[in-house]
């Protein structure tokens, strides 16, 4: 029969072709023993020279893993004597809690806004790959990426012969002026727009520079979640503003809070369009210095039943609106950059937070996303995507007509790239969105997305990514689901 010490060194396994040392791989090993309670508290392990000889290792290999033990509480090592387990498997030590892998907190203390995270869901919890009829998507497939990608080549091979530059590229930003000065009625300089990793990104920003705990904002309800979540992160308390015809209410009696944050152009998720009328209500809330006004234009590029409305900007005389952008709907999701227009009197202020903050998008892909506007790339897949798109609505509102039409009510938004359908007959919309992922088809219940106590049920259905057969086995499935 082996004896104990020999036992104990059949059970770790050296590879000394692995990159983490041999004193960290033993260190590891030993760790994960203890607290898996294979090496039981009060027995002894093989000595330094023993373990060493066993292993075919250095005996200081073993003295430094030893000492590296001791340090943290799992063994006790005194010279001339072989070193003790002190500890149970799953012992704390010292406010820690062991584990097979390593050392965990014994109790994660996250941030009440953190800890808030985990009890909703958002971000959706969606794996890969995409299923139909997801929304937030457009068709990947359909764009140029031979384009995209000899524009990306050509920018990194600049890249590496200048020196390095702005933080918000020249070129991209005054290429994005004159775009969202022609198609979104925006006004702006160029110095006026920052270029972020994502919309989401531009959010984070606004509450970081904007917010001090304690601010009111308001925001949609139902809405989108990110907004929420990135105000509340600054500490804002957020009142969520109940929706009409029209879009988000102005409702008598509240005074106005520090931001309005609000989808004028196609609201999240119902997809309705602010009237004139509401905007300028709205705007008349806003006074620089005190209340402003964050606008995202998530999928502005969108519309299809008549000509596009101008963003809310674009009415603003006097710099009281930020106006958040993406490239993540229009182009590809993996293409996630975003842009902020920010009002002139805090653009120096906005440029030093963002490099603090280190919201910053990569200068080869600027440069890449600017050649890829400035030569007519852009705007050439827009026209090809928003027919396609287009259509692809009228044929999923049609389909959930002919099969579901006795269980939902179907809202056809003027653009974007999803839609909402009501339940019908008091369903509960989160189990209904339970058994449809079940089944293999993705949507978000609209309960989610409120701010308080839900009071619309509905399915969010996204049809810009999904082609005709792929949307009629979705809605086949749907049925089936009822």
């Amino acid at each position: 029969m082996p004896d104990s010490e020999s036992v104990i060194s059949a059970m770790i396994d050296l590879n000394r072709a692995d990159d983490e040392g041999l004193v960290a791989q033993l260190t590891s090993q030993l760790r994960g023993l203890i607290a898996a309670g294979r090496l039981a508290k009060g027995g002894a392990l093989p000595s330094s020279r023993r373990l060493a000889g066993d292993l075919g290792v250095s005996r200081n290999t073993v003295t430094y893993a030893f000492e590296q033990l001791a340090a943290e509480g799992y063994i006790e090592a005194s010279h001339g004597r072989r070193p003790v387990v002190t500890v149970d498997g799953g012992e704390r030590i010292e406010g820690t809690v062991a584990t097979a892998s390593g050392v965990r907190s014994a109790k994660p203390q996250l941030s009440p806004w953190a800890s808030e995270l985990k009890q909703t869901d958002w971000p959706m919890s969606y794996q890969a790959p995409l299923k139909p009829l997801r929304p937030g998507h457009g068709d990947a497939r359909e764009f140029p990426n031979e384009i995209w990608a000899r524009c990306l080549r050509r920018s990194a091979l600049r890249a590496a012969r200048r020196e390095p530059g702005p933080v918000n590229r020249p070129r991209l930003r005054e290429a994005l002026a004159h775009y969202l000065a022609t198609s979104r009625g925006v006004r702006a300089t160029a110095d006026q727009i920052l270029i972020l990793p994502s919309a989401q990104a531009a959010l984070t920003l606004i509450a970081a520079a904007m917010i001090t705990p304690g601010d009111e904002v308001w925001v949609e309800d139902p809405g989108y979640p990110g907004a929420a979540a990135a105000f509340r992160a600054s500490g804002a308390r957020l009142t969520g503003i109940r929706l009409d015809a029209q879009g988000m209410q102005r409702l008598p009696g509240l005074k106005a809070p520090k931001l309005i944050f609000m989808t004028p152009s196609h609201q999240h998720p119902t997809g309705r369009l602010m009237s004139l009328p509401r905007r300028t209500e709205l705007l008349g809330l806003s006074r620089p210095g005190k209340t402003w006004i964050v606008e995202d234009d998530y999928d502005g590029e969108f519309h299809y039943d008549s000509r596009p409305v101008p963003a809310l900007q674009g009415l603003d005389a006097h710099g009281r609106v930020f106006y958040v952008g993406t490239f993540a709907k229009a182009m590809t999701s993996d293409i996630r950059l975003g842009y902020l227009v920010v009002p002139p009197a805090l653009v120096g202020a906005f440029e030093i937070a963002q490099r603090h903050i280190g919201l910053i998008a990569a200068s080869h892909v600027q440069e890449a996303l600017a050649e890829f506007i400035i030569d007519g790339h852009f705007l050439a897949h827009l026209r090809r995507v928003r027919r396609l798109y287009h259509a692809r609505r009228d044929y999923l509102v049609a389909a959930l007509e002919r099969h579901l039409g006795e269980m939902l009510s179907v809202e056809i938004p003027s653009g974007g790239i999803q839609l909402v359908a009501r339940l019908k007959r008091g369903r509960a919309d989160r189990a209904t969105v339970k058994r449809l992922v079940e089944a293999g088809v993705e949507t978000r219940a609209l309960s989610s997305l409120a701010l308080g106590r839900p009071r619309d049920h509905g399915l969010l259905l996204g049809f810009a990514a999904w082609r005709e057969n792929e949307i009629s086995a979705a809605v086949r499935t749907m049925a089936s689901c009822f």
